[in-house]
């Protein structure tokens, strides 16, 4: 039997050359399985349902349903390979049932009056007097919420926009998601549009030397880590005291897409979902705003009506 590290490797090495994919999900790949070699160098047959078990009690015991989830993930896909390439000759995980509970979470979601106000007080900020080099930072602020609003695509999505993919002609962005999967969204709103243009005029040339879309003062790429940040600063520029995260706006767009009677379907495409039960749980959202408003603001409530006692 080859050593587990090599076996590890050649898989990676599969996935990266045959699978195709990107280089966050084969950093994740690799942070599982080699924690699962380093759970077994005690075991003398680290492929056994023994073993399997075992690992799988300390997952569970050590980490939150969904880290636990992924990791199985990782490791399920990994034996698969090995078995294809008849390097395994009983995969324990065809004989095991896996299922557990994954505690339901509601999408964290913006209400709209302060999404507004995030982008007034970034215009706001645009409109005040400022060095020549902190309006230019200003005006890609502006474009990177804006295109975050706009398309609700994941901040590493944004973040790995090159010039090229944005086509100011057709008012148009292609995203490059998750597996590789790329879709086209349009930019309907004139002042989204305004804003890209603007950024791209004070930044050209830094855009043209870095072919990234959206880059820092060095001419860089921007990282997801200066968008949190820029979120941060300008939430507290606004007085809004709720914490906004860059995926916020993903579902706060997804939401307020739904609640203005956009087709489920066509969110999925939006989102970049494979299944259409990823985006529904952005109906369980629509619901529970539902419940609120027919429980505190129907106007039943403020009827003074002497029903009595039946």
């Amino acid at each position: 039997m080859h050593s587990l590290e090599r076996l590890k490797e050649n898989y990676l090495l599969h996935c990266k050359t045959q699978k195709e994919l990107n280089a966050k999900t084969l950093k994740a790949y690799r942070i599982d399985l080699t924690q699962f070699i380093l759970f077994s160098s005690n075991s003398d047959e680290p492929f056994s349902r023994e073993n399997i078990t075992s690992y799988l009690a300390m997952l569970h015991e050590t980490y939150q349903p969904k880290t636990t989830k992924r990791k199985i993930a990782s490791l399920k896909a990994f034996f698969h390979f090995l078995e294809y390439e008849d390097l395994l000759n009983d995969n324990p995980f065809n004989k095991m049932r896996l299922s557990f509970r994954e505690p339901k979470r509601l999408p964290k979601t913006i209400p709209a009056n302060i999404i507004q106000l995030f982008l007034n007080t970034l215009y706001r900020e645009s409109r005040q007097d400022a060095t020549p080099g902190k309006k230019k930072s200003i005006l890609r602020d502006i474009a990177v919420i804006e295109l975050l609003f706009a398309t609700g695509m994941r901040i590493s999505e944004l973040c790995s926009l090159k010039c090229r993919d944005v086509d100011m002609e057709n008012h148009s962005v292609l995203i490059w998601g998750k597996g590789s999967k790329e879709r086209i969204l349009q930019i309907g709103n004139p002042d989204v549009i305004s804003a890209l243009s603007l950024y791209q005029d004070a930044f050209q040339n830094q855009i043209a030397q870095s072919e990234w879309l959206f880059v820092n003062r060095l001419g860089n790429r921007l990282s997801e880590q200066s968008v949190r940040l820029m979120i941060n600063k300008y939430a507290d520029l606004a007085g809004i005291s709720m914490h906004i995260t860059p995926h916020m706006f993903r579902h706060s767009f997804a939401t307020l897409l739904l609640e203005a009677d956009v087709d489920i379907r066509y969110i999925q495409k939006m989102l970049g979902h494979s299944s259409i039960t990823t985006t529904e749980i952005y109906t369980s959202v629509s619901m529970h705003k539902q419940k609120a408003i027919l429980t505190e603001k129907h106007p039943r409530n403020g009827m003074a009506v002497n029903g009595g006692n039946f």
